[in-house]
Order: C-alpha cells, then sequence, then structure tokens
C-alpha cells in the first residue's frame, strides 16, 4: 500500500492551506458573531452571509465538490484516498466544508444520488446540490427505537395509487434546519412482512412537502448547531409520486450501506484534522501558561500527553489511509472492518486530544474564547451519528472471530 501523494493532491493540498489561512481561520470570530447576532433578533436560522461571500471564491480556485468520486459528473474526481488528506485540512474548523460544498450530509446525499437515482431525479436535485444552490438531509434516525439497528425503524412508506404515503417521526435530521435544505432522504418501510432487510425503502421528499412538520430543534451539549441543525420532524400522510422512490422497493437497507461506508470515511478524516489542531492548541498555551514557576510545558504530564496525541493521531490517520485505500481497491464491502475501526478510533482519539487540550487551556477551555469546547461536543457526537461505538466493535470483532471458526 503506497500512501505517498501524488502531485495533483499535494497542488491540492497547498492551494486549500492557503485558503484556510487567508479566508477560513481569519474569519472564526466572524462566523460566530454573526449566527450570535442573529439569535439575538429570534431567528438563528439564517444562511450564513460570510459562508455565502467564501463559496465562489473556492469554486474559482477549483476547491469544489472535491470529495466527489470519478463519474459523469466528475471526471477528474478524487479517489477516497486522494481526498482523505484534503477533507482532514477542512475539517479543521467545523464550518468549513461548506465553503467547498463539501459537507455533511451533502456529500452523501450527492453520493447516494449519484450512485442510485435515475437521470430524472439527478437532474431535479443532484445538479442543484452540486452547484451549492439548496441543501438537503437524511432522515433515517427514530425517536421510538433503538435506530442503532436499521431494521428496527418505523416509518410507513405506503402505495397509494400512482403515489407513495408517508407517515413517521424522524430526528437528529442534520441540516434540516437550514432555510436552504429543499430535499429529504427518508428510509422507511414499504413491506413489514418481507425478509428482515427487504423491508426498508428510500424515497426523495421535497422539504416543502404537506405534511412535513419541524417539531423542534436538538441541541448537542447546548450547541443547536445554527444554521444547520438537528430537526425532530414528523411527517404525516406525506405524498409524493411513485417516481420519488429511489432504486426501487426493498432496496433501503443497500442504500444506506452503499451511502454510510463514505460518509463515515469523511468524517473520520476530518476529525483527524480536529485532533491536530487540538494538539497545536495544547502546544501553544502549555508553552505561553506559567504555574510554580515555570511553563505548563515543562510538565511531565503535559509532555506526556503532548507525545500520547501525536502518536495516536499518526496511527489514526494510517488506518484511516488504509481503509481509503481498500475502498478504492477492494470496495466497500471487503473494507467493512477498517471502515468499522475508523469509526471507533477517530471520534475516540479527537476526544481524548481535545480532553487534553482542555485541561492545558483551565477554565478557558470550556468556554467559547477557543473552539475546544464546541469541537468536543462534535466529536462526542460522532461516537453516535453513524451507529455508536458498540455496534462497530461488535461488527469487528464478529470479523476476527470468523477467522478462527473451524471450517
Amino acid at each position: 500500500m503506497e500512501f505517498a501523494y501524488s502531485d495533483k493532491v499535494k497542488a491540492l493540498q497547498a492551494k486549500l492551506e492557503r485558503f484556510m489561512a487567508e479566508q477560513v481561520y481569519p474569519n472564526e470570530s466572524r462566523f460566530r458573531e454573526e449566527i450570535e447576532a442573529n439569535r439575538a433578533k429570534g431567528n438563528p436560522w439564517v444562511p450564513s452571509r460570510l459562508i455565502a461571500e467564501l463559496k465562489p471564491k473556492a469554486r474559482g480556485e477549483g476547491l469544489w465538490n472535491l470529495f466527489l468520486p470519478r463519474s459523469p459528473r466528475a471526471p477528474e474526481g478524487l479517489s477516497n484516498l486522494e481526498y482523505a488528506p484534503l477533507c482532514e485540512i477542512m475539517g479543521r474548523v467545523p464550518w468549513a466544508p461548506e465553503v467547498f460544498n463539501c459537507s455533511a450530509p451533502d456529500t452523501g446525499n450527492m453520493e447516494t444520488l449519484e450512485r442510485y437515482a435515475t437521470e430524472e431525479q439527478k437532474k431535479r436535485w443532484l445538479d442543484p446540490l452540486l452547484a451549492g444552490e439548496i441543501r438537503s438531509a437524511f432522515l433515517m434516525t427514530e425517536p421510538e427505537v433503538a435506530s442503532s439497528d436499521a431494521t428496527n425503524i418505523q416509518c410507513r412508506i405506503e402505495k397509494a395509487g400512482g403515489d407513495y404515503v408517508i407517515n413517521g417521526r424522524k430526528w437528529w435530521s442534520s441540516g434540516a434546519g437550514d432555510p436552504r435544505c429543499k430535499l429529504f432522504i427518508v428510509m422507511g418501510k414499504t413491506d413489514p412482512q418481507a425478509a428482515k432487510h427487504a423491508q426498508q425503502s428510500m424515497i426523495l421528499v421535497p422539504r416543502d412537502s404537506a405534511g412535513v412538520k419541524i417539531l423542534r430543534p436538538l441541541s448537542i451539549f447546548g450547541y443547536d448547531d445554527a444554521p444547520h441543525g438537528h430537526m425532530d420532524i414528523l411527517l404525516s400522510d406525506v405524498r409524493v409520486p411513485a417516481s420519488s422512490m429511489l432504486l426501487g422497493e426493498g432496496r433501503g437497507f443497500e442504500i444506506a450501506q452503499g451511502r454510510l461506508g463514505p460518509g463515515r470515511i469523511h468524517h473520520c478524516m476530518r476529525l483527524i484534522g480536529v485532533a491536530e489542531r487540538a494538539l497545536e492548541f495544547m502546544c501553544r498555551r502549555s508553552l505561553s501558561r506559567v504555574t510554580f514557576g515555570k511553563p505548563v510545558a515543562e510538565r511531565t504530564v503535559t509532555q506526556e500527553r503532548i507525545a500520547e496525541a501525536r502518536i495516536m493521531i499518526d496511527s489514526a490517520r494510517l488506518l484511516v489511509l488504509k481503509a481509503a485505500y481498500m475502498m478504492d481497491t477492494v470496495g466497500n464491502k471487503a473494507a467493512r472492518g477498517e471502515i468499522a475501526m475508523i469509526k471507533v478510533l477517530a471520534p475516540n482519539l479527537a476526544c481524548k486530544v481535545l480532553d487534553w487540550a482542555i485541561q492545558a487551556h483551565g477554565g478557558g477551555g470550556m468556554s467559547d474564547d477557543f473552539p475546544l469546547a464546541y469541537l468536543y461536543a462534535h466529536a462526542r457526537t460522532l461516537r453516535f451519528a453513524d451507529g455508536p461505538d458498540e455496534v462497530h466493535r461488535n461488527a469487528i470483532a464478529k470479523l476476527e472471530l470468523s477467522k478462527h471458526l473451524k471450517r
């Protein structure tokens, strides 16, 4: 496995790092102030003017839709292995990926549409998403059941003449708070009597459909992530044309597995960037603060944490690159063990390094004077977002045990 970055990737890395240094890092305070100003006016769910200003600049420099694999709409698309170091750079600032049209859940939804949608569906939804004109949400998780097991979902999708009628409640629908969100990809059951993994289907639902009701925004450790948001949504007799079905009835679980492979690895790539930035903050803070007569950086406990952080970050990066390489060469199914491992490793790594960085900052680390508290809340959330740690550990263990079963 050769992980050396190509000249093409190195050139994109340099452009991306320069853009982050010139356009993103200097505007972190402005982004926060803009959202807080909207909140003070009574409505934080307003698209960021800053991001709207930066998008054309990023697109003009060729830093646009970098996540999209090679396809008819992206003949020069990058492989997972090529995208990994670029995604890491973008992940250092939570809102930065949107500047490059590379943010979740849109990336996973766009890959889903590219892979499974009809040409008509692509023209209606994928093209404006790729252009950054609209946003989307993925509705799978439900409050009434343990959604770590996707076969538990209760939302019903029932045929009614030339339409489908949808009834159910979804929550943690990330991105649904943004007024630019125009599309929901909804997972529900079309045939509860079918085989366990053939009961589910996915269907495309316009956000403005009659019967769609946003019940409330959900906060994460006190953060509402406006204007992106994570919504609790009720679908009551929502009617859409039969042509809205994605791939076909009973194919929802298949689509979900195809979607979650790239989505999971993108999160892990971004988390490596988060951990790197946390380590940088920890080093700078420990060098500048003095306790009991000497810099915090001279305390052996601090040095041990810095060394351990470097070891863990580099180890995690190598495993992420291995998973990306395998996805590119042998496919998502064959790489399922590596994908599960990085899904456990990356968010736990980020949480650990962030916790150490917060500790090095003292009381300031828990405040919003630094990005650490918010990054910690985000990293901790990702231990659930694409399946809880326990589910991935079980999958890893089963794969390992299967090597030793008597044949």
